[in-house]
């Protein structure tokens, strides 16, 4: 083995496995082995990889990956997504041509910059509420519709409301809620609120808590909105598919006293996924994500959401991050970083100050997805600070 000490490669692996979170099958080995020669081809990497060597170094590796046997739709949407992994991470520039490749590059960033400010509902869409016998009342229709992550890439999704993410709920400690969620889906669903503190059966798992809202039944969830923080709602059921698919959003308590938390001049919340409808921010893909648009000295509230099955860590440039709350939690000692790791299920808030102007790139930076030989794409977007 050249280019790379054993000890490393191992590393590099175990992280690549953890992310991927799939099962290894007989069906799906090909496409591992393959995804693996192209990983060695990238390392400089000599020695050969066998079904027994690529098992062993899983081992070594700690990923835990069983062999097991999966069926049907599952199984299709694990060798999609090996496939995606493998095709994004492609080294060679498209027919041959390093012109090509500078070309690509530039067009992206040339759309992003364009689109500035066209999609509004990038960076999030409240859900209205009426007031009834003391509650704030929320409607949500879960439905299947086709949702376009970038012009020309439509998926089938499962959405809140019709949007991915789905829409806002926003409100102040010590609210009433009621939650009147319609299944127009063809599958069975709930919805978790997931950090949220309620009552054990307004909790969303199906069959521990409360019975399946199945297609054309009405669920109503209601409990005092008592912890502060940001909190995200999704499915509990057939998560794997309806949560990646979609069923995401945002579920933020607002403290009644927010001495406690930092000042800041705007607020933004920023939802990863990775697997279902690809690596995306906020449901869209780079270069069709919108950036944080900022004025020198100003200071802005990031809500960090990891929707998807991967680690992301969300690297910005030329700005530091305060993290100053961890899943809801405010720290008892905020630190700064650049680069903040987000696992699946946890969320983060952090203050930028914006006292460097210019356009600064931001962005996961496992690099497999965020840049290819062909641009950025994916897990991009940025802070643009005016003078």
């Amino acid at each position: 083995m050249s280019g790379i000490n054993g000890v490393t490669f191992v590393t590099i692996f175990n992280d690549i496995v953890h992310s991927m979170v799939f099962f290894v099958t007989d069906r799906l080995l090909p496409t591992l082995l393959k995804l693996m020669k192209r990983m060695e081809n990238l390392l400089m990497i000599k020695e050969p990889y066998s079904r027994r060597n690529f098992l062993k170094m899983a081992g070594l590796a700690g990923a835990g990956i069983g062999l097991a046997a999966c069926r049907g739709q599952q199984e299709e949407r694990e060798a999609e997504a090996v496939a995606a992994v493998s095709a994004q991470t492609d080294t060679e520039p498209e027919h041959g041509s390093v012109e090509h490749m500078d070309t690509a590059h530039e067009e992206g960033v040339n759309i992003f910059l364009e689109n500035i400010g066209k999609d509004p509902a990038f960076w999030g869409t409240p859900l209205e509420f009426r007031e009834e016998d003391g509650f704030k009342v929320f409607e949500i229709t879960c439905k299947n519709v086709q949702w376009e992550v970038e012009p020309g890439k439509v998926v089938d999704a499962y959405t809140y409301n019709g949007i991915v993410p789905g829409p806002e709920i926003r409100v102040t400690e010590g609210d009433m809620v009621r939650i009147v969620v319609t299944n127009e889906m063809e599958e069975s669903t709930t919805i978790h609120w997931h950090g949220v503190r309620v009552p054990n059966n307004m909790d969303g798992v199906p069959f521990l808590t409360q019975p399946l809202i199945k297609k054309g039944e009405t669920f109503t969830y209601e409990f005092e909105a008592v912890n502060p923080g940001s909190h995200m709602y999704h499915s509990h059921h057939n998560a794997l598919a309806q949560v990646t698919r979609g069923l995401l959003a945002p579920f933020i308590i607002e403290p009644k006293e927010k001495s406690q938390d930092p000042e800041y001049d705007a607020d933004y919340t920023m939802i990863l996924n990775d697997t279902g409808i690809g690596f995306t921010i906020n449901g869209k893909s780079f270069p069709y994500t919108q950036p944080i648009v900022a004025n020198l000295g100003d200071k802005i509230r990031i809500r960090y959401m990891n929707e998807g099955l991967m680690i992301h860590p969300m690297h910005l440039h030329g700005l530091e991050q305060l993290v100053f709350a961890k899943d809801g939690w405010n720290l008892p000692m905020p630190y700064l970083n650049d680069t903040v790791n987000i696992a699946p299920g946890e969320r983060f808030d952090v203050i930028v100050d914006c006292h460097t102007a210019g356009a600064w790139a931001y962005h996961c930076h496992i690099l497999s997805h965020a840049e290819s030989v062909n641009g950025m794409f994916g897990m991009v977007t940025a802070v643009v600070v005016n003078e």
